[in-house]
């Protein structure tokens, strides 16, 4: 199949599907620049509205500018040179974003780390990224102190959300303020050192094709990777997912309580409201009262949830005492629980506003790959099953491919979701990538399919499809349906060998509580719902093991097979 023919073929049926009054190109409006760049210019143009808002603690684009520059000539200081790796062990917190924009604004590259990952973890991480400096949250010392005297890290920065207790706050506050301030001689104590550290602006100007961060893959199948991105990419990402799923506007206030160490995270809080100069509302982690607290006080306009934030509000006691209807714009992700028709109703019966699925992507492609605002009527973007995720950003393209021959596959045919976009990684930190990348074609090795129609679908990981009888089943079209089950709160679906079967398909249920729910009930259930070969045996789960993105880790559950 002609290469040429089948993109040409794509691009008119993109064209014909493209939802009005979204725009066709990315938009740039601060010209092609580097975000931090964004920043400086914002600061100038609106130096008294505010950019982020802590539960109280608020900071002014001025300052953010300010503080920012002052933590990059710390770094700068400490020997920090352009392209050096700076790793951030934090949790949301105002100082991670001043931490962000500092370093990219001295040409240092962000290596962002869980701040739920163990002493292995950070030291694999610290290791692979060869840094020697980490900015830390002052509760996680205990981890990071043994992890520096291994490695032999010079320099650990410190920093508490203790700080940053207001006198009077706004919303309810997280556990996490309630922590006292660790003093250690032997660390660097964040805000005193940038107080103290000079304001005069950077020399070091980061060109858009200057790498940026490196971000790391959730290691749920094998070891993480180190993706690098450049400013360019996270330019790009912001220009081609704003404009049509989120709207640029400078008036909008959003609310982030996604990981921001995770890219969708950084995505969510650090780059789209830099990139807009809107307002953003943090929150330290995800709690249902501080969110209908910060949405009613702060009078929120766009957000973003996982679905299972939903169910979680949906299901709040509490839920009608607060106005959300502030809420015009917000996009949800499926993970645990996918989005369904009741959910949707039910939030729009509550806020007023629609439920959207926000996009594919992958931390090698900067996340957000495709869109399906403006694809909600009659709820045609719920039609399909698995996932749908409907069509690329504006300047990326998505093909499927034969896993093995590489060829090209006709529409409405399962194959290998190939994509090309400006936003790909450039590389796995110290690694050979080109057996992936193809001709600026990246190989995703997911399952999906691109309808007669042109919309792209996303059916799984290639390692997780499952052979029963020789039928494919998908995990993730099954964990979807078992979703819409009223006692199911979250579900994974394995295979395990079956000497009959090829594969014999298992689905582990975590049940809410208070259900009289059992093993051969819910199985009975799934017999009314799904093809027989797709049923599953169903094993009940105390929890689920979740990755810190709210992922299920499914080689913690192939013991239990």
């Amino acid at each position: 199949m002609n290469e040429a023919l089948y993109m040409k073929e794509l691009n008119a049926l993109w064209d014909k599907a493209w939802p009005l009054n979204i725009p066709r190109l990315p938009e740039y409006p601060k010209g092609k620049k580097p975000l931090n760049e964004y920043l400086t210019q914002w600061a100038q143009e609106q130096p008294d509205k505010l950019a982020l808002c802590f539960y109280g603690n608020d900071i002014t684009y001025q300052e953010l500018d300010e503080l920012s520059t002052r933590f990059a000539n710390l770094l700068i200081s400490l020997g920090v040179k352009p392209n050096d790796r700076v790793a951030v062990y934090m949790p949301n917190c105002p100082q991670l974003h001043i931490a962000f924009y500092g370093i990219l604004k001295c040409g240092a590259v962000y290596a962002p780390v869980s701040p739920l990952a163990k002493e292995m973890e950070l030291q694999f991480q610290l290791n692979d990224c060869d840094t020697n400096i980490i900015l830390c949250f002052d509760q996680l010392l205990p981890i990071v102190l043994p992890v520096k005297e291994a490695l032999d890290i010079e320099h650990v920065i410190i920093t508490s959300i203790s700080e940053l207790l207001p006198t009077s706050p706004t919303i309810p506050l997280v556990e996490l303020f309630q922590y006292p301030k660790i003093e250690n001689n032997e660390c660097i104590d964040f805000y005193p050192s940038i107080h103290a550290a000079s304001s005069e602006a950077i020399v070091h100007q980061p060109k858009l094709d200057d790498m940026a961060a490196l971000n790391y893959t959730g290691g749920t199948t094998g070891l993480p990777k180190g993706c690098i991105h450049t400013h360019g990419d996270m330019l790009y990402t912001c220009a081609s997912y704003v404009p049509v799923s989120l709207g640029i506007d400078s008036d909008m206030i959003s609310l982030n309580f996604l990981p921001e160490f995770w890219i969708a995270g950084e995505n969510a809080g650090l780059l789209f409201p830099m990139f807009s100069g809107t307002t953003m509302v943090l929150l330290a982690r995800w709690d249902v009262e501080s969110f209908v607290s910060a949405v009613q006080y702060y009078r929120v306009t766009q957000c973003g949830l996982l679905v299972d934030s939903v169910d979680q509000l949906l299901e709040y006691p509490e839920i009608n005492d607060f106005d959300l209807s502030s809420l015009t714009t917000t996009g949800c992700i499926s993970f645990i629980k996918k989005l369904t028709v009741d959910y949707r109703e039910r939030w729009r019966e509550l806020t007023g506003c629609t439920l959207h699925e926000f996009s594919f992507g992958m931390t090698e492609t900067n996340t957000c790959d495709t869109f399906t605002t403006g694809l909600q009527t009659d709820n045609f973007d719920l039609s399909f099953s698995p996932t749908f995720v409907g069509l690329p950003v504006p300047g990326t393209e998505f093909k499927v491919c034969d896993f093995e021959s590489g060829e090209l596959i006709p529409l409405g045919s399962e194959g290998e979701l190939c994509i090309k976009t400006p936003s790909l990684f450039k590389g796995y930190w110290g690694d050979d990538h080109d057996e992936i990348i193809e001709n600026s074609w990246f190989h995703t090795g997911d399952i999906g399919l691109i309808t007669e129609s042109g919309f792209i679908r996303y059916l799984g990981r290639r390692k997780e499809m499952l052979k029963v009888n020789g039928m494919s089943v998908f995990p993730t079209e099954l964990e979807a349906m078992l979703g819409q089950h009223p006692n199911i709160l979250g579900s994974a679906v394995l295979g395990k060998a079956d000497e009959k079967q090829g594969q014999k398909v298992i689905a582990f249920v975590l049940l809410k509580p208070n259900n009289n729910e059992t093993e051969q009930s819910l199985k009975d259930w799934c017999k009314d719902k799904m093809a027989t070969y797709k049923v599953p045996e169903i094993k009940f789960v105390a929890e689920l093991p979740m990755t810190a993105t709210g992922k299920v880790k499914k080689q913690d559950l192939e013991k239990l097979l």
